[in-house]
């Protein structure tokens, strides 16, 4: 039986009279790759935020790695790591010394060699010693992927990892997490509105619309139910209401 790493429970958030997150049930097995697919203010950020302990639940239960999240998120986030176009490294900073701030706080030895390591996999080696806030936008993305994988984790969540790449710069990306995968049998959590980087990533798919999980498959099961030629066709049927999505995933 597979290893469950992440474990969801019930989970809700609301702000104020809005509901972001509701209710929703989902596990992740070690060595899973599952895209959380959803339109804007579907509650993508909303859930990886909770994951990460950066958002409180207003209701319900997460365990990583066994452990609550709400009361020992700090016995697991050693082995957590996360990458978002929407957080920007602190704009002063160079490059490498927000990766080496980063690298302290994780406790990572031989630092670095690290960020050599990890300026040579993203190309960024020219800009190390440039102040983030002077990246163009897809060097920030590079950079942050940079910043999310200085520990190794064994639990990686992404949000649109390949934001403002250019299409070679994101093939390599999209292969890279491949093989760190293969590697290490990390478990990558991936939010993204790019459907043929899910469909090539993700060995399951959740569909998130309203706050809810309506529907849960892998990526060529949603295409055959939905009877669509790929899964970008199904994204728009479901947030079009074209056809109605199975919630027994709930």
């Amino acid at each position: 039986m597979s290893e469950t790493i992440i474990n969801v429970r019930d989970l809700s958030k609301r702000f104020g009279n809005v509901v972001a997150v509701d209710r929703i049930c989902f596990d992740l097995a070690r060595g899973s790759t599952v895209g959380l697919l959803g339109g804007n203010g579907a509650g993508k950020t909303t859930t990886l935020g909770m994951l990460l302990g950066l958002l409180l639940p207003s209701s319900g239960e997460i365990r990583i790695f066994g452990e609550d999240m709400i009361r020992h998120r700090h016995r697991v986030l050693p082995w957590m790591n996360f990458s978002s176009p929407y957080v920007d490294l602190p704009h002063r900073l160079t490059v490498r010394e927000n990766l080496i701030v980063y690298g302290h706080l994780y406790g990572i030895s031989q630092i670095n060699s690290r960020i050599n390591q990890l300026a040579s996999d993203f190309d960024l080696t020219e800009f190390l010693d440039r102040p983030a806030g002077k990246l163009s936008a897809g060097q920030k993305t590079r950079a942050s992927l940079a910043k999310a994988l200085l520990n190794k984790p064994r639990l990686l969540l992404l949000d649109e990892p390949t934001a403002s790449m250019d299409p070679d710069t994101a093939d390599a990306v999209r292969g890279y997490l491949e093989d760190y995968q293969r590697e290490t049998s990390a478990t990558i959590l991936l939010a993204s509105h790019n459907m043929s980087e899910v469909e090539r990533l993700c060995s399951d798919v959740l569909v998130l619309k309203a706050g809810r999980i309506v529907d849960r498959g892998t990526p060529s099961h949603l295409i055959a139910r939905f009877g669509r030629q790929t899964l970008e066709q199904v994204f728009l049927d479901i947030a079009r209401d074209r056809i109605a999505a199975s919630e027994t995933a709930q």
